[in-house]
């Protein structure tokens, strides 16, 4: 029961991009089609599930054990752009049309600070092994829904009679705030 609550803390109440603001820039870069958005959500979900996992067995079997913070960081840091290289090489195998389609964006999931925030949150909160990993599951989750919500609004502004003032960034970034404006509402809801 401990790790559902943790999922849905992860996705929904605490949502990292709605809530905590990390992981911004492929927030507004990558979610103006809907199937882009959810690619780059799927491929950001794995990451931060493997994120998770990975980065806690380094911090529990290498950095407490051997007494080495100063080391966290940067052990963090070279595992997240490890994984993203491998997602960045399978992607580019499995689906070229995708890796066309994400672009820079793939490689940038590298300095997504999302990711970073949750090997830190992860270790913050002392979840442990299984907790880390739906931890992980749910922050991509989250990230992933709030991905693919963007992009919907963002498509049917296409359409929408938009002031030319608005059109563009102001009207994603005021959108961008009432969607984290709604999540906040989850506030409070669960506390892990």
């Amino acid at each position: 029961m401990e790790v559902i609550l943790v999922f849905l803390s992860a996705a929904i109440v605490n949502n990292f991009v709605l809530t905590y603001f990390l992981g911004i820039c492929p927030f507004v870069g990558v979610s103006k089609k809907v199937d882009t958005a959810l690619n780059m959500g799927m491929a950001t979900t794995f990451v931060m599930t493997m994120t998770a996992a990975v980065t806690w067995l380094i911090y529990h079997f290498i950095i407490l054990r051997y007494n080495l913070p100063f080391l966290e960081y940067v052990a963090f840091i070279i595992t997240i752009a490890s994984l993203v290289q491998f997602v960045e090489m399978f992607i580019r195998k499995a689906s070229p049309a995708l890796f066309r389609t994400l672009g820079i964006f793939l490689p940038l999931i590298t300095t997504n600070c999302a990711i970073l925030g949750l090997a830190l949150f992860a270790v913050l909160r002392e979840y442990d092994f299984v907790e880390s990993i739906f931890f992980g599951l749910g922050a991509g989750a989250g990230f992933t829904l709030a991905l693919v919500i963007m992009a919907g609004i963002r498509e049917e502004l296409e359409l929408a009679d938009v002031p030319p003032a608005l059109r563009g960034a102001p009207i994603t970034l005021l959108v961008a705030g009432l969607l984290a404006l709604s999540f906040m509402g989850f506030a409070g809801l669960l506390s892990v």
